[in-house]
């Protein structure tokens, strides 16, 4: 049951938090021995920061390129970086910025991680791990995963500015992600709203905070006018509040071209006409294992992205996707072949621009921003109302994160059946699978297999649509079902499993940790003699020392006793399991 708004307040008003004031002072002493370092890129277009380039780039009415980089470790990372720009550069093309798939425990203090399940992605460990993210090659460092909004966001900060990063994230996370075995939402609030008053003390110099929507609850509201409103409001929190300069990034959970269009001119309005934003992410919802499907799916969003920006230039950088994004980290060749596709494309784009209507995007944005200010609006009063005080942005910060998306959508928003604003695709699919699959669940033989029957279903990490899908799939189904939601660590899933005996464990994992993880459970149930079947979906691979990209584990799983299902139809039929 959802507690309502003075509940959630006098809850977080019970929690001792930080003060605001002396965060800010903090950050501001800290602010002087820090010198923004010079990356390659910087270097070679000789501009001060990312922002910099960025305002040149759209009076010049350039389209700037992002890839985003997921190999194992720093020194395959810094090889695709090199590889990347070499072979675009000898075309004569540039990519302008890189973000980095890092492993989820850079988010925990540095004495933690060692402790933590190894992930997608590299650790920087050292300064040279650092500095070589901005030096292997002169493409701008974009640090965002696991940066702002985690436990270590303070200490990431201050390292990604002194490589010579001037737009640092990503906001957004926070509300959604968590570091791996970390509780402290108080603590983490404290080093959020740190950070991002230290980077307030840069905006003079260009620095900018990123925060991509869709990375936070705008992949949870059911509402594009809701993701409008929030949007709205971490505005409100980072330069009204805190002063720093916020970026805004969507993209990956929006599939129609109409609505990713009319976002980036919802963001321009949202930021009152001054938007610089960071990226527009690419289309992942609608890719899958069939390459040249995939392959058609850039060439439609991408060219949509890129008319926007023709039309209405806002840094935004776009990004193409290469096609084996869907089942597993690409490779360098793969992420330099999406790139020289992305501009075959930008030429078509250019000779189409003068041809193309933008009624329905704008049509689109206004409905949204009109709504979304509704929202925002019942937002600030309701939380003032309820006696929290809405000009302090730690107490936001934790507030915020306590209420979650569906709190907030259901108490500020309403029924958004009743709203003009479409739904938003991410909710729309989920929609469409649970649709899908209905007929399966509520087959005669399957609900008589899993009537009465106690199952536990969770999300490692912050992807819980599918498992969000399948609860409530399980549930109509008539089973007994304890949804525990995201970011359920093995204690967390271990601490449940005391609570309440199951007979069975459904996980969904994603973030190329599976095996590491599914031996940590095992241990702890192990330890305290709970034996219960447990069904793993998801992304089933894991992070190898000596592999540049994670590998599959399903035999690995089987033979530790787990029960891997590719897809829903898959579980379907494991369901009942014997212990």
């Amino acid at each position: 049951m959802m507690l309502n708004p003075d509940d959630v307040i006098q809850q977080a008003l019970t929690v001792s938090l930080a003060d605001s004031d002396d965060l800010r002072l903090r950050a501001r002493l800290m602010a002087g021995d820090i010198r923004i370092g010079r990356s390659a890129f910087l270097d070679r277009h000789a501009v001060e920061s990312e922002y910099e380039y960025k305002k040149q780039a759209m009076q010049d009415g350039r389209i700037m390129y992002h890839a985003h980089i997921g190999m194992n470790d720093i020194d395959a990372t810094a090889a695709a970086l090199t590889r990347i720009h070499a072979e675009l550069d000898s075309r004569q093309f540039q990519l302008d910025r890189a973000g980095f798939a890092l492993d989820r425990r850079m988010g925990l203090p540095s004495g933690q991680r060692a402790a933590a399940a190894a992930e997608t992605g590299p650790m920087l460990a050292t300064r040279d791990d650092w500095s070589a993210l901005a030096q292997a090659a002169p493409i701008q460092p974009h640090l965002g995963d696991f940066m702002i909004g985690q436990p270590a966001s303070v200490a990431n900060t201050v390292e990604a500015l002194r490589i010579g990063c001037t737009t640092v994230g990503n906001l957004s996370q926070y509300f959604t992600f968590e570091a791996p075995g970390w509780h402290d939402t108080a603590a983490t609030a404290a080093e959020t709203c740190q950070a991002m008053q230290l980077l307030a003390e840069f905006r003079g110099q260009g620095v900018m905070l990123h925060s991509y929507l869709e990375d936070g609850f705008g992949a949870l509201f059911k509402s594009c006018a809701s993701v409008a409103a929030w949007a709205m409001l971490e505005r409100y929190l980072v330069e009204e509040l805190i002063g720093a300069r916020l970026a805004h990034c969507i993209g990956g959970l929006t599939r129609d071209p109409i609505k990713r269009a009319g976002w980036v001119l919802a963001l321009h309005e949202i930021h009152q006409g001054e938007q610089v934003g960071s990226m527009i992410y690419g289309d992942t919802l609608s890719f899958g294992r069939e390459f040249e499907k995939n392959r058609a799916v850039t060439a439609e969003y991408l060219l949509w992205d890129i008319l926007i920006q023709l039309h209405a230039p806002c840094g935004h950088a776009v990004l193409p996707l290469p096609v084996t994004e869907a089942i597993r980290i690409p490779s360098a060749d793969e992420i330099i072949e999406a790139q020289l596709f992305g501009r075959q494309v930008e030429a078509s784009a250019r000779r189409l621009y003068p041809h193309v209507d933008f009624t329905a995007a704008e049509q689109f944005s206004a409905t949204v921003c009109r709504e979304g200010r509704e929202i925002f609006d019942n937002a600030l009063t309701g939380l003032s109302e309820a006696g929290a005080n809405i000009r302090d942005p730690l107490q936001l910060l934790y507030l915020l994160k306590k209420l979650g998306a569906q709190g907030f959508e259901t108490l500020f928003a309403g029924d958004v059946s009743n709203l003009e604003s479409p739904f938003t695709d991410m909710f729309a699919l989920s929609q469409d699978v649970i649709a899908e699959h209905r007929p399966l669940f509520s087959d005669a033989a399957f609900r008589k297999r899993v009537k009465g029957m106690r199952l536990l279903v969770a999300s490692s990490d912050v992807h819980e649509h599918a498992a969000g899908a399948l609860a409530q799939l399980l549930d109509e189904a008539g089973a007994e079902v304890v949804y525990l939601g995201a970011e359920q660590d093995p204690q967390d899933l271990l601490a449940a499993l005391r609570r309440q005996a199951a007979d069975a464990l459904l996980l969904s994992t994603h973030n190329g940790m599976a095996l590491e993880y599914a031996r940590q459970l095992k241990q702890l149930l192990d330890s305290e003699a709970i034996a219960l079947p447990i069904i793993m979906g998801g992304v089933l691979n894991q992070k190898v020392d000596d592999q540049a990209l994670p590998v599959s584990v399903v035999d690995e799983l089987k033979s530790l006793g787990m029960h891997p299902a590719a897809g829903l139809p898959a579980l379907a039929r494991l369901l009942p399991l014997q212990k």
